[in-house]
């Protein structure tokens, strides 16, 4: 059994979660600049097997389309075309950045830590959204 990643896609910066092989456990992996994330992926891939990859959709409350959403939907896109053999699944991002926000607040996590450019918040924003996944999936199949 492969991993399942995990992207939440920035216009500056991507978080990227990821599974254990058996698809338990879902963790932080890496916050990359988005200018190399196709390379990271790639690279990453060829060490790791990959099963499934997870794009977190931005939308508004009202389910509208964000000013992110065309980007998201482009870069889908390019995975398929990068990764035709592997299914590519969009999922509902909302709330995720203010939830991981939340969770370093109550983790003690210092502001200076919150608001650092290496992207801690776009990490747990993967790994959310990858969670919240996997318990929609196990759901489904129960």
């Amino acid at each position: 059994m492969g991993r399942i990643i995990a992207i939440d896609y920035g216009s500056k910066r991507t978080g990227i979660a990821i599974t254990d092989p058996l698809q338990l456990i879902a963790t932080p992996l890496e916050t990359v600049a988005t200018e190399k994330l196709m390379e990271f992926l790639q690279h990453y891939m060829a060490k790791e097997q990959v099963d499934e990859i997870v794009v977190g959709m931005p939308k508004k409350l009202n389910n509208e389309e964000t000013a992110m959403t065309p980007l998201v939907k482009k870069f889908i896109q390019e995975l398929k075309k990068k990764f035709p053999c592997l299914p590519i699944f969009e999922f509902d991002e909302r709330l995720t950045s203010t939830i991981a926000l939340q969770s370093m607040i109550q983790g003690g996590s210092r502001k200076k830590d919150r608001m650092q450019k290496t992207g801690n918040l776009d990490k747990i924003s993967a790994t959310l959204i990858l969670q919240s996944y996997m318990e929609r999936k196990k759901n489904a199949s129960v």
